[in-house]
């Protein structure tokens, strides 16, 4: 970056990564033609289809499914050839399924549409000519002068030329990208007109980049017979698209990226299709009975052409071929032949499952719809399902990757208590401020006291002004709702705990939410912030006395250091130097005799999750002063190594300090997160945080989610630990990760699962943004593909992971390196802010949260719920049920075809390959429409093997279904080896009837039709009440549909058969099925061939072992337990 910088702002003028933007009035002479770059508009583009390539681009898309590309051939093959079955048995069903899912893309693509469409169309105002002119914002070209006022979104990034702040700053928020809600402070480029028609200047800046926190540029402003000034444009300068202009009334800026350029579009991450692992596993299994339906073809074929070569056979004297069949090509007529083949045998193939498939997928999502467990009071709504081809995914999650700010946490940090000189206080809501410091514990040796009251002023001191914060006047509408101190972080006020005069009523901005809770805490016990006027900051004291400090330097907080510091010089003239950092930043800079009094209060607010903070000060004599001002002064100015030099000069101002005392600050977490993400945890599913905020903050959070446990050794990774003086960056990151990757994965005994093993060691790893760039991005290939793998073995190996600093690509990154690792596990993704969108569509399923942060990510979510919390029971309970009922569902589909179409086959061999239907077309037809479509339909959405509340009780449970172990191959193998004995019992058991030619009273034989329809009777009483003993949950839909099915199937039958329909040119079945049901003997073998099919499951259920415990024991037992646990735990005193 520095290189580049380098080139920038040298005079290298050969670049080749820059873009050169005029600004106002062109340079140069008049008589000079000009030819302005082109850019892309301002227009965002995140539909996927228009009107005229919607209906061949989603056909192209359906047929890309192999089902559906199958059933097209048969259908064309049906239309084309002569063959036994009509073209409508397999047309109609495919021409539904496409319909339908045209509709449901087409549908959700045009709200795409809706969305841009407002967005592009958003009127912004542009200064042209000194005038101001209203545009739509698709309308805005790079150069354009754009004014945004308070609350609006900025409609593209822009450069800050002009702010309506006297001191050239303006706030905003950026929750829509990172997921921050503080505020941000930004700065005017120095030296602009204040009149902006009369600017003339270039920018010459990077090409468009992802990284929200990079931005490297110059702007050249040339003035009326002067030198033009050049001046360096930063981060600081960059306002974002997507970004909110706060507690500034107006701002002017130029565009500098539009439309799809801009950096929140480039993190956007393209909406893919996504396809559960059921649906990969049907079409594994779809190949196979495809292969099974080739060889069955191919044998007939075979065998037909091997019988007609005996003499006699090929052109028997009752059957002669016409003219036309004797000068058939033999080869085209045995291709005829297997096509015909195919055809007959095609129902294998179960074309309506996947019609049951998506009404059973859309059906179910509204189960998660209509759950009250997911309604939530505070916005009003419940659970919203987008996609509902995902349900069963929901029940194979292996990993998860959650947002931390708004996510696991309310982003409302509260102040809890501080020490000062070892004694700790607690904040206690009393009149008085001074009573308000309550001491709760001090060194064992010493009776309760407190510190003394000078040791208290300075620390309360120390918190007003060292710090960020800038207070916002109230506005009339605060003053509507009765004033008091509002943030701008969290909307908490302070309530009026100390009163302070109504012109102090302010509220306050910080760049972190924390620094906000610590000035309120001051607040709270008499000392008040009441601003920066002029660099100079302002307290009111417990005396109602205003203080005044001159502010002479800031220090301002990094990752590497992990502290921030003030300089300023009080009233009497004395400097002094405030210090607030992370524990182990600042103890090492302190005297050690100060640090034990503090350490033992910071170790223990820690492990209770609180996020600490140390506080120390210096006296700055004259001379230290003027050396550190001077060497500030400089490196501020350095265009090369700015930061190394700064740092530098930090670390020798920041030695030599005396510790004052700590804090604890709380992010509350949101409802039940930290027994939400237990059980997610006892499920087996591993945890990831991918949070944008600092390292201190979402360690804290972990502990407090009990993500990290109190023996949990961390491993990190980030840009601290690589900072080693003897060795480069990359030299260290491969020494790191070596060490990690011995101690965590090749230590660990063979047979170990570090999870769920207490004695062996458990481990967190935390990495950064800067080195997981360096990781994913090496300079070299072969050390990349390493440092992929021994990071992925390492995070695989511990109990919880957590990457800060992270930027919307890296989380998207890091998701997908990942979901690519092997095994291909399953993951999902959980956010509220659009900062979370990219992650949050690269996982297998994205949870969007109804937060604070917008809608944007729940817009691009397959999943929307309220909290967190419901994330347990949308896993644990629904997704367990999807995908147990709908794996049942694909196994029961291939294996009553397989029942259906096994006789079909059979029968070729006793009908000289003639390609005789051993079935009428009418059952054909409405085998799987009718007659067994309902009761599976209704098993698939009702199903409860175990019931909910003790699925979300044994978390355990969710194990037994990972990696999709009800759809592999074991499972599939048992059930078609199921299907073979049933349509080998149904074939011969009814030719075995067939052996006694006497059937009927009268001594009449039935026919072949007879043949047919016994065996298809038999076919659908056994695959009905074969689901109906897998059922464990009885309710009425489930009666109605398996014994209305068998009725419905008997009637119809009664009816097909007794009526004579004048639109059939020849009615087969006329009175077959009353004849049939004439004769006791068909009676008798109907009934034993459904109990002889079924003989193996009721065995199974009779003697099984008693000792087993079923599904539903297992549930009620559990829950038995559980009350009486309960019971024990309210009558019984706890022992210690």
């Amino acid at each position: 970056m520095l290189r580049r910088l380098n080139r920038l702002l040298g005079g290298d003028e050969r670049r080749v990564d820059s873009r050169t933007i005029y600004v106002g009035r062109q340079p140069g002479s008049t008589n000079e033609a000009f030819i302005p770059p082109k850019f892309c508009d301002n227009r965002i583009v995140s539909s996927k289809y228009t009107v005229w390539n919607f209906l061949p681009k989603n056909l192209f898309e359906q047929f890309r499914r192999i089902a559906n590309f199958y059933f097209l051939i048969i259908f064309l093959v049906q239309v084309i050839v002569d063959t036994p079955t009509s073209p409508v048995t397999s047309g109609l069903p495919l021409f539904f399924v496409i319909t339908v899912t045209a509709i449901k893309q087409g549908y959700e693509d045009w709200l795409r549409h809706k969305a841009d469409y407002e967005v592009n169309k958003y009127r912004v105002t542009v200064l042209e000519d000194g005038r101001r002119i209203s545009k739509e914002s698709e309308k805005i070209k790079v150069g354009d002068v754009v004014e945004v006022v308070e609350d609006e979104t900025f409609p593209c990034d822009l450069i800050l030329l002009q702010s309506s702040r006297d001191d050239g700053t303006c706030f905003v928020t950026t929750a829509s990208l990172d997921g921050e809600s503080n505020h941000k402070t930004h700065y005017t480029v120095p030296d602009i007109e204040k009149d902006l028609e009369m600017l003339c200047a270039t920018i010459e800046c990077e090409q468009p980049q992802p990284d929200l926190y990079k931005f490297v540029g110059r702007m050249q402003i040339y003035r009326n017979n002067q030198e033009s000034v050049v001046r360096s444009l930063g981060p600081e300068n960059l306002l974002l698209k997507g970004a909110t202009l706060k507690n500034t009334k107006k701002i002017c800026g130029v565009a500098v990226y539009t439309g799809m350029e801009t950096k929140m579009a480039l993190n956007y991450q393209g909406k893919s299709q996504k396809r559960s692992a059921v649906e990969k596993s049907i079409n594994a299994f779809l190949l196979v009975y495809l292969c099974i339906l080739l060889s069955k073809a191919l044998v007939c074929t075979t065998l037909k052409y091997v019988w007609q070569s005996k003499p006699g056979q090929d052109e028997p004297w009752y059957n002669e071929k016409t003219p036309r069949e004797k000068e058939t090509n033999l080869y085209l007529k045995m291709f005829t032949d297997f096509l015909s083949f195919m055809v007959l045998f095609n129902f294998i193939i179960p074309v309506s499952m996947y019609v049951t498939v998506e009404m059973q997928k859309f059906l179910g999502s509204l189960f998660i719809t209509w759950d009250k467990d997911f309604f939530d009071p505070e916005i009003k709504e419940g659970a919203l399902v987008n996609t509902s081809d995902l349900n069963e995914e929901l029940g194979q999650v292996e990993y998860v990757f959650t947002d931390k700010t708004g996510t696991l946490t309310q982003n409302n940090m509260e102040f809890i208590e501080c020490c000062i000189d070892g004694f700790q206080y607690t904040y206690r809501d009393t009149a008085s401020e001074l009573d308000g410091f309550c001491v709760t514990d001090g060194p064992v040796s010493k009776l309760p006291q407190k510190a003394s009251t000078e040791r208290e002023e300075l620390f309360l001191r120390a918190l007003c002004l060292c710090h960020t914060v800038q207070v916002k006047e109230p506005t009339e509408q605060d003053q509507g709702q009765g004033g008091g101190l509002l943030d701008q972080v969290d909307g908490l006020g302070v309530d009026g705990e100390v009163l302070q005069p109504p012109q102090e009523e302010k509220g306050f901005i910080a760049s972190s939410p924390d620094e906000i809770a610590l000035v309120k805490g001051a607040v709270r016990y008499g000392f008040t912030f009441l601003g920066l006027e002029n660099k100079v900051m302002k307290i009111l004291n417990r005396n109602k006395d205003v203080e005044m400090y001159e502010l002479l330097h800031v220090l301002n907080f990094d990752p590497v250091r992990r502290r921030m510091s003030v300089i300023v010089r009080s009233r009497s003239g004395d400097t002094l130097l405030f210090c607030k950092g992370a524990d182990a930043s600042i103890f090492p800079r302190v005297r050690q005799e100060e640090v034990e009094r503090i350490r033992m209060h910071v170790d223990r607010n820690a492990k209770e999750g609180y996020r600490t903070l140390c506080v120390a000060y210096k006296y700055l004599s004259a001379e230290e002063y003027a050396q550190a001002d001077a060497g500030l002064r400089e490196a501020r100015l350095a265009l090369q190594d700015r930061e190394e030099k700064l740092m530098a000069v930090y670390n020798q101002v920041e030695t030599g300090m005396s510790l004052i005392g700590a804090t604890a600050v709380e992010d509350r977490l949101q409802e039940e997160a930290a027994e939400t993400m237990e059980s997610l945890q006892g499920a087996g599913i591993k945890i990831w945080v991918l949070t944008g905020d600092k390292m201190e903050t979402a360690k804290s959070t972990c502990y407090a989610c009990r993500l990290f446990q109190r023996n949990t050794e961390l491993l990190e990774l980030t840009v601290r630990t690589l900072e080693d003086g003897r060795m480069r960056r990359e030299a260290r990151l491969h020494e790191l990760l070596i060490e990690y990757h011995k101690k965590a994965v090749q230590d660990v005994p063979p047979g170990v699962t570090r999870s769920w093993c207490s004695d062996s060691q458990d481990y967190g790893f935390i990495i950064d943004g800067a080195s997981l760039s360096m990781v994913l991005n090496c300079s070299h290939e072969s050390n990349s593909s390493l440092y992929k793998n021994l990071f992925l073995q390492i995070c695989q190996n511990c109990t919880a992971v957590l990457c800060c600093r992270m930027a919307p690509l890296q989380k998207a990154q890091i998701v997908k390196m990942v979901k690519n690792s092997k095994g291909s596990p399953i993951t999902l993704s959980i956010g509220d802010g659009a900062n979370d969108v990219s992650m949050i569509l690269e996982a297998h399923v994205g949870i969007g949260i109804k937060g604070k942060e917008g809608r944007q990510a729940v817009r691009n979510s397959d999943y929307a719920i309220p909290k967190l919390k419901h994330l347990k029971k949308l896993l644990l309970a629904h997704g367990h049920l999807y995908y147990v009922r709908i794996a049942h569902l694909v196994q029961y589909f291939f294996y009553k075809n397989l029942c259906f179409i096994l006789p079909q086959f059979l029968y070729q061999f006793f009908c000289g390959y003639s390609q005789q239907p051993l079935y009428d077309a009418a059952y054909l037809t409405m085998y799987n429409i009718c007659f067994t479509s309902m009761p599976i339909l209704a098993y698939s959405l009702l199903e409860q093997h175990i019931c909910i509340d003790v699925l979300l009780e044994n978390a355990t449970l969710y194990r037994a279904i990972a990696k999709n172990a009800m759809l592999r191959w074991g499972p599939f193998i048992k059930w078609t080896l199921q299907g073979v004995f049933h349509g080998l019992v149904f074939f011969f058991g009814v030719r075995y009837l067939f052996s006694n030619p006497a059937l009927q009273n009268n001594g009449q034989v039935f026919g072949n039709w007879s043949y047919g329809t016994i065996v298809f009777t038999v076919l659908v009483f056994t695959v009905t009440l074969k689901l109906a003993l897998d059922t464990r949950h009885w309710t009425w839909l489930n009666h109605f549909v398996i014994w209305g099915s068998l009725a419905f199937y008997v009637v119809f039958s009664f009816f097909w058969g007794g009526i004579i329909w004048p639109f059939l040119s020849q009615q087969r079945l006329c009175s077959v099925f009353a004849k049939m049901l004439s004769s006791l003997s068909v009676w008798l073998v109907i009934i034993l061939l459904i109990l002889l099919s079924l003989l193996p499951e009721i065995l199974l259920v009779v003697f099984r072992n008693p000792f087993a415990p079923r599904p539903r024991q297992l549930s009620e037992d559990s829950l038995l337990h559980s009350s009486r646990q309960q019971q024990l735990s309210h009558h019984c005193p706890t022992s210690t």
